[in-house]
C-alpha cells in the first residue's frame, strides 16, 4: 500500500555496500539507483549485492536528452536509453526515469516531436524488458538543460498521447507539490505515474536543489500522498532529500528520521485504505456495486474536505548527471 524507497542522491558519498548496510539498519528494502554511482560498482555486481541484501531497485536515474541540448545526438541518446533499460532489467528496477532534454534551439513543437518519437521507439524495448519509462517534468526554476517539460500537465499530455503502458510518469512533489493545477490532475496522475519522489521545502523550488527531509518544510506531503492513494496510485514513493541540511545532519541521521516519517505516512495510508474498505462495505450493503461504492467513498471523503488539507509543518521548521542531482 505504501512502498518506500531511498534515493542514492541522498547518500552520494556512500558506496553501495555502505548504503545497503544502512538501509537494512533502518528497515528499508528499496533503493533508487543513480547511473553514475552504478558505473562505479558495475551492473552485474550491483544486482548481486541488491539480491543478497534483499533490496529491490525502485528506479534507475536517468536517461534521455533526446533534443540534443547536452551535446549528444539523437541516436546516441536512444542507444544510451536502451543501455539504461537493459541495466534496469538486470537490476530488477521497475522503471527508468526519463528527462526530455531542453529545447536546444528547436521549436517547442519539434522538441516535443523528438521526445515522442524517442519514447515510441523505446516503448517496445522497455515492455520486453519489463521496465517502465518514467517521464519526469522539471519545474522551470530548476530545469536548466534537462527538460523543456515544465509542468505536470505538459508531461501528462505527452504520456497520454503516446498511450503505451510502458510510458509513464515520474512525479516529484518537491517540485510540484504546491502547483495550482495539481488537485485537478490527481486522477490522471495516479493512473499514469510509475514513481513519486518526496522531499520538503520552504518557499518555491530553486536551482540550489535544497530538498529538505520530509516533515521539515511546509509542503502538504501527507495530504498529497493520501490523495494519490485515494485515486489508486500503488507505485513507489522515493524519499530523496538533498542539500546542505542533509550534509549537516549526516546521512545516517537523515535515514533514521526518514524511517520515522515513512512509518507515520504508512500508518496514515493504512488508515485511509481501511476507511475506504469500510465505506465500500457500507455502500455495498446499501445496494451499490463495488465500483459505485468506491466512487461514493471517495466522493464522501472529498465532501469532508480531507483530501487536500495541508498538515503544515510538524516542527519549526542531473541538468546533467554530473552537474545536477535533478
Amino acid at each position: 500500500m505504501f512502498h518506500v524507497a531511498i534515493s542514492q542522491f541522498t547518500t552520494p558519498r556512500w558506496d553501495l555496500p555502505e548504503e545497503l548496510f544502512h538501509l537494512a539498519e533502518n528497515g528499508f528494502d528499496r533503493l533508487s539507483l543513480w547511473r553514475p554511482k552504478l558505473s562505479d560498482t558495475g551492473t552485474a555486481a550491483a544486482a548481486a549485492l541488491l539480491a543478497a541484501a534483499g533490496v529491490r531497485a525502485s528506479s534507475l536515474q536517468w536517461a534521455g536528452g533526446f533534443t540534443g541540448g547536452d551535446g549528444r545526438c539523437y541516436r546516441d541518446c536512444l542507444d544510451d536509453a536502451v543501455e539504461a533499460i537493459d541495466d534496469a532489467a538486470t537490476l530488477g528496477a521497475a522503471s527508468v526515469v526519463i528527462h526530455s532534454g531542453c529545447r536546444g534551439g528547436h521549436t517547442r513543437a519539434h522538441a516535443r516531436r523528438l521526445l515522442s518519437d524517442a519514447l515510441r521507439t523505446l516503448a517496445p524495448v522497455a515492455r520486453s524488458a519489463g521496465v517502465a519509462l518514467a517521464l519526469r517534468p522539471l519545474h522551470p526554476a530548476v530545469a536548466d538543460r534537462c527538460s523543456f517539460l515544465h509542468t505536470l500537465g505538459d508531461a501528462l499530455d505527452v504520456v497520454e498521447q503516446i498511450d503505451d503502458p510502458a510510458v509513464r510518469l515520474a512525479v516529484d512533489l518537491w517540485q510540484f507539490g504546491d502547483a495550482p493545477e495539481l488537485s485537478q490532475l490527481l486522477p490522471r496522475l495516479a493512473a499514469t505515474t510509475a514513481v513519486v519522489q518526496l522531499a520538503d521545502r520552504d518557499g518555491p523550488p530553486t536551482a540550489e536543489w535544497e530538498r529538505r527531509p520530509v516533515g521539515r518544510g511546509t509542503l502538504p506531503l501527507e495530504s498529497l500522498v493520501l490523495a494519490l492513494v485515494d485515486h489508486g496510485f500503488a507505485g513507489d514513493f522515493e524519499f530523496d532529500p538533498v542539500g546542505a541540511e542533509v550534509s549537516d545532519m549526516g546521512y545516517a541521521a537523515v535515514l533514521a528520521e526518514t524511517r520515522v516519517e515513512a512509518d507515520r505516512l504508512g500508518r496514515a495510508v493504512r488508515e485511509r485504505v481501511h476507511w475506504h474498505r469500510a465505506a465500500a462495505a457500507f455502500w455495498q450493503t446499501a445496494g451499490l456495486s463495488s465500483a459505485s461504492a468506491g466512487g461514493a467513498a471517495a466522493q464522501v471523503f472529498e465532501w469532508a474536505g480531507g483530501q487536500f488539507r495541508s498538515t503544515g509543518s510538524r516542527r519549526s521548521h542531473a541538468s546533467s548527471q554530473t552537474v545536477s542531482p535533478g
